[in-house]
């Protein structure tokens, strides 16, 4: 017959390819378990208040018309729904995709069974594959994944969060509508089942048969699966564990494919006494926690309660009495072979000799060792014993007694047995490739030596006292051609032949009487000697590799391992060196990756490397997670070094009296600075002594894994320091700005000069790394800050700066702000406020309105540069551009509401337009025209007033960042300025020479220089923040106009001061000038230049007319309100860098030039 895994043979392939398909969908649900967004949980208020009318559970498929009307009733909902859409159809996708696997796969199997039954693979049917060995592994397997799929979609992903997951999928997605969607099957089968993970909760009623049954499967072939697993030993384990004690360990992986498989025919669990008696007296005589699958565990004395038969079956092992004596048995057993392994461990104990006489002990000592481990560990596990339960809690307080349990000794006999097993497994490994070269060279040697005994007793060759003997020559002769004659591919025949010369050998010496001469004997003695090392060649087979492989299995502590991580840091700090022995012990673990890999190789599927990638991903993380405490270590270390060398130590400085010499030498402190130095290198010494290492598919880089760890320890620690170091509280006066960014600067030069000063006893590049990862904590958080201003938010697996192996931590929020860089930001702007403070312009100096004291000025950017460096400017800048955004787009909505929408207000500007067109023209009677229209719009002024100084105030800030980038860029790097500078302005010439010929080369579409170049020049504060667009803008009537006014409404409020320029009259009705013109100078950039054309018009008319009133009294005398806009008009000019002649278009030169005379 066929091989059943044969390419060719159709029936096998198409098995294999469900159970490899089986494996990778588990995978993938374990991977997407991580990655649940945290709002369909609904844990916190928050959430339930903000989402609970969009996300529903499957009450949904009742009324669905009901619910979707709800939502269009309140555009609000709408719109909060659409955004949720966005934000998270991709991920939700992703797990409806892995829930439609899962149902595919029994569909799948169900189809192939059908198949098998209909004679549709030839000879074949359920009966024939289960007689063939492959076959039936594969039908076992195939239902007991679909079994473990189930359990695990339960135990990580919670019932209503699949049902809410499901609905979003539903609602959102366009591929619900196909004709193949089978989304109404997969909600039945994965609907909530009321089972939680929870510690301490109940379990539903017929769980988990009932879930188990919603996709009805062939009854006789499960009951023919359970026969085979029952009576046979499927996977022919018993070979790889002689022993009878060792049989229930031999079957482990069979008896949990049996727990699984009884759950789709619960009958037997429920009423077959006597099956359940055989299922236990074979599988559970002397175990009853097991591994399921990754070291997912079950406690079959909780598991099986609510079953009869089952439970009165598994009586007899969980009997006190069978308790103590297994609990015993394992100490025992356990003591004795960990002291064989510590023997074995020592020194030079095993040699090559020594281990190929010895095979079977050795392989009887690590099957006892590694089952002894495999027992305690499960059955001493916290995970398995649910602790509300009184009959558990009893039986593992038997347990720890009896067996003397202490985690330590179990960890250290866990290191030992890796160790041992390491070391075994490499010896073999070189032996078998070295085996054929070494047999070859005895066999030389052996044969050689006979010829040149032959040669001896011809009588030619001088050795002392032989006669010539030409019988012996013969035969002689005869056996080193016997020697050479020995086959190594024929073991067998060569190992009997052997055996039969080195008797001979011994004989011929005692026949005839040669022992009298020494050198012939010694001669005789090497060749048996070769030949013996000969058998022992021969006897070095790849069973042996096969049967460690197969006794170390420690796939059942996947999960378990954890329980011992406090341990095996506790002993890294106290002895680093301790690395080397763990990586054993992590390469041990390394060998649960074959049980889900295997059958996806044997598939040759696609899925090999991303499940392979995903468990040895959690494996190196895992290791990762181990090794921290080397860099933890280090950082406390270093904390106390920053401490001596910023407080206790103090600088030499360069030229010292002689007797003053002794108390700058601070022998104490420095000897104690030396002392936790070299505690840092020998922590680093430590994890560089273990080798590079493959993990599964991952390769272990044992310098990377410190720089990494460095740089883990680095951000937690820099991330800590800036959230606790830019907390304020708005109610303090003075602001506590200031203070609070010279602690933190400390606190941030501390950590740098610190990493510097220990770069070179760790050997790594400290400015590169602390660069790198400051610059990507403070880019994350300005990143997390504007999703606030996004509607499509920037997850965190979508962050280019977050980082799996070097996360950076999120905080609670402690106000509006996400993070620290929002704090830092509204600090700003609250205490720059326009409303409480003015800005004077020359000095880059705001001062309190009121007390007329400096509240802050341009040495605050510099301080946040000291602190935060050019990555926190920058990302402060980042963060105001999103906030004018925010606030140009409500000043767009506001006005539509207060203009467009008022009838009076849209008179009033009509009329107003009316009587002022045309606008090169004087207006008569100007006063009375300007001030009703003002008068009959006041109302709208205050919201106005807001929304302009709020932007304007922001458009400085971001002047005063760009001036201090700019500063110290040309300070810092001024090569780096220079060719900025150049390349920005060569260009802008090629660009406008592009438009003065088209002819000329411009950048393509796809070319992206324009973009990165931005970057740099805002990096480098190379712009100018008021020429910048922020928002796209629609034509609006009466625009123009509207700002016009607005601007002479706020003129009264203001009076012109020589020394200081425009300041506020009163302040109790505060206006800032500077804020002001700023902030409708962006507003007016936002739009058409004919706007501003003719915005600037309407001033120049004013300007004239009311100077052309004022000319006709006896003195005349400039009015405020002129001078006012006159000053509006040079700013203007200034901040634009236009030249003056746009003014001087509508307002006539000598006015300009004369007015600052008559004040």
């Amino acid at each position: 017959m066929l091989d059943f895994l044969a390419e060719n043979n159709l029936c096998g392939q198409a098995i294999l390819r469900i159970v490899s398909c089986g494996n990778a969908i588990i995978a993938e649900l374990l991977r997407l378990s991580e990655f649940i967004p945290a709002v369909f949980r609904l844990k916190d208020r928050a959430d339930q208040q903000k989402y609970g009318d969009i996300i529903f559970d499957f009450s949904y498929f009742k009324g669905p018309e009901l619910w979707e009307s709800k939502l269009e009733a309140k555009p609000e909902l709408q719109d909060l729904d659409e955004e949720f859409r966005e934000n998270n159809i991709e991920i939700v996708t992703r797990f409806y995709l892995a829930f439609q696997s899962v149902h595919k796969y029994i569909v799948d199997l169900n189809r192939y069974l059908e198949d098998l039954n209909e004679g549709v693979y030839i000879q074949q049917t359920i009966e024939t594959v289960l007689l063939n060995e492959d076959g039936k592994q594969l039908l076992c397997e195939a239902l007991y994944l679909y079994g473990v799929m189930l359990l695990v979609i339960d135990q990580k992903i919670e019932g209503e969060v699949r049902e809410r997951m499901l609905v979003s999928y539903y609602r959102y997605s366009a591929a619900r509508s196909s004709a193949d969607s089978n989304m109404d099957d997969i909600c039945k089968l994965l609907r909530s089942t009321g089972y939680s993970s929870q510690p301490g909760a109940k379990r539903p009623p017929n769980y988990p048969e009932s879930y188990f049954q919603r996709v009805p499967i062939n009854e006789s072939f499960i009951s023919m699966v359970i026969g085979r697993l029952r009576s046979d030993d499927i996977y022919n384990q018993v070979s790889a564990y002689p022993l009878p004690e060792h049989r229930s360990t031999a079957l482990a992986n069979q008896a949990a494919m049996l727990y699984v498989i009884l759950y789709f025919d619960p009958s037997i669990l429920h009423t077959h006494q006597a099956k359940m008696r055989e299922i236990v007296d074979k599988y559970f005589p002397d175990n009853w926690v097991i591994s399921i699958y990754m070291g997912i565990t079950v406690n079959l004395a909780d598991a099986w309660e609510p079953y009869k038969a089952a439970k009165t079956a598994l009586n007899n092992t969980l009997d006190l009495a069978n308790v103590r004596e297994q609990a015993s048995r394992y100490a025992t057993a356990s003591e004795r072979v960990h002291a064989q392994v510590q023997q074995f461990l020592k020194e030079g104990y095993l040699r090559e000799e020594m281990v190929l006489d010895n095979i079977p002990r050795l392989l009887n000592c690590l099957r006892d060792c590694n089952v002894a481990i495999r027992w305690l560990m499960l059955h001493t596990a916290d995970a398995a014993c649910d602790p509300n339960n009184k009959r558990l809690r009893q039986i593992k307080d038997q347990i720890l007694t009896d067996s003397r349990y202490n985690p330590k000794i179990l960890f250290q006999f866990l290191l030992d047995t890796a160790q041992f097993e390491f070391i075994l497994k490499e010896m073999f490994k070189q032996m078998l490739s070295e085996k054929q070269a070494k047999w070859e060279h005895y066999k030389k040697e052996g044969s050689e030596r006979m010829t040149e005994l032959a040669d001896v007793f011809s009588g030619v060759k001088p050795l002392t006292r032989v006669e010539k003997n030409e019988n012996l020559q013969a035969w002689f002769r005869e056996i080193s051609k016997q020697i050479l004659s020995l086959n190594y591919d024929d073991s067998t025949a060569a190992g009997r032949k052997t055996v039969q010369l080195i008797q001979a050998l011994e004989e011929v010496q005692e026949f005839h009487q040669l022992e009298s001469n020494l050198q012939v004997c010694q001669f005789l003695a090497d060749t048996r000697k070769f030949l013996h090392q000969m058998i022992r060649t021969i006897n070095i087979k790849e069973e042996v590799l096969i049967t460690m492989h197969i006794a170390g299995d420690l796939s059942f502590a996947w999960q378990l391992i954890d329980s011992f991580t406090s341990i095996m840091q506790e002993s890294i700090r106290v002895n680093p060196s301790m690395v080397t022995k763990l990586r054993a012990t992590f390469l041990k673990l390394a060998s649960a990756l074959d049980l889900p890999l295997l059958r996806i190789n044997q598939a040759n599927s696609p899925d090999l490397l991303s499940v392979s990638q995903y468990y040895s991903g959690e494996l190196v993380s895992y290791v990762r997670k181990v090794l921290q405490i080397i860099p933890e270590s280090m950082f406390t270390s270093l904390l106390k070094i920053i401490k001596l060398q910023t407080h206790d130590i103090i600088e030499v400085p360069t030229r010292l009296d002689k007797d003053k010499l002794r108390d700058y030498a601070q022998l104490g402190p420095r000897y104690q600075v030396a002392k936790l130095t070299h505690a840092i290198s020998i922590f680093t010494e430590g994890i560089l002594m273990m080798k590079t290492t493959l993990v599964g598919i991952i390769k272990v880089d044992p310098k990377q894994l410190l720089e990494d760890g460095i740089r883990k320890e680095l951000v937690k620690r820099v991330a800590f320091a800036l959230h606790r170091g830019l907390i304020f509280n708005p109610r303090a006066k003075p602001s506590e700005l200031m203070p609070k960014l010279k602690e933190l600067g400390a606190t941030m030069d501390g950590f740098h000069r610190s990493f510097e000063y220990i770069q070179d006893y760790v050997n790594i590049y400290a400015l590169k790394i602390w660069q790198e990862e400051v610059s990507r904590i403070i880019n994350y958080n300005v990143e997390q800050e504007c999703n606030n201003f996004l509607r499509t938010k920037i997850q965190d697996w979508q962050s280019m700066y977050q980082s799996t192996h070097i996360p950076i931590p999120k905080f609670t929020p402690v106000d509006e702000s996400v993070t620290f860089i929002g704090r830092l930001c509204r600090e700003i702007l609250r205490i720059t406020d326009p409303k409480m403070t003015c800005h004077i312009d020359q000095l880059n100096t705001w001062y309190d309105m009121k007390t007329h004291q400096e509240v802050t000025s341009s040495r605050l950017f510099s301080e946040i540069q000291t602190t935060l460096g050019t990555f926190g400017l920058n990302g402060l800048d980042r963060l105001l551009c999103f906030m004018i955004v925010k606030e140009l787009q409500n000043f767009l909505s506001m006005f539509q509401k207060i203009i467009m929408r008022d009838k009076t207000v849209q008179d009033t500007l009509k009329t107003l337009m009316n009587a002022v067109s045309p606008l090169k023209s004087i207006v008569a009677n100007s006063n009375k025209i300007y001030f009703s229209a003002i008068a009959k719009t006041q109302k709208i002024w205050t919201a106005y007033l807001e929304a302009i100084m709020k932007v304007g105030q922001m458009q400085i800030l971001r002047q005063q960042i760009a001036n201090e980038l700019n500063y110290s860029c040309r300070f810092d790097s001024k090569h780096l300025a220079a060719a900025l500078e150049n390349l920005n302005k060569a260009l802008l010439a090629d660009i406008e020479a592009h438009y003065q010929d088209p002819s000329l080369p411009y950048p393509k579409e796809d070319n992206t220089l324009l973009y990165e170049i931005t970057a740099y020049l805002e990096a480098a504060g190379i712009h100018n923040p008021l020429n910048k667009i922020y928002i796209t803008t629609k034509r609006l009537p009466y625009f123009p106009v509207v700002n016009f006014l607005f601007l002479i409404a706020q003129l009264p409020k203001l009076q012109y001061n020589k020394n200081l320029g425009m300041v506020c009259r009163k302040p109790a009705d505060p206006v800032d000038w500077p804020p002001l013109v700023l902030g409708l100078l962006t507003l007016l950039k936002q739009f058409h230049s004919r706007y501003t054309e003719q915005f600037l018009a309407l001033i120049g008319q004013f300007i004239r007319s009311t100077v052309e009133q004022c000319t006709s009294q006896k003195v005349p005398e400039m009015p405020a309100d002129v001078v006012g806009a006159l000053l509006f008009l040079e700013d203007y000019v200034r901040y634009t860098k236009l030249p003056r002649r746009v003014a001087e278009a509508h307002v006539p030169n000598f006015i300009f030039d004369e007015f600052r005379t008559v004040l």
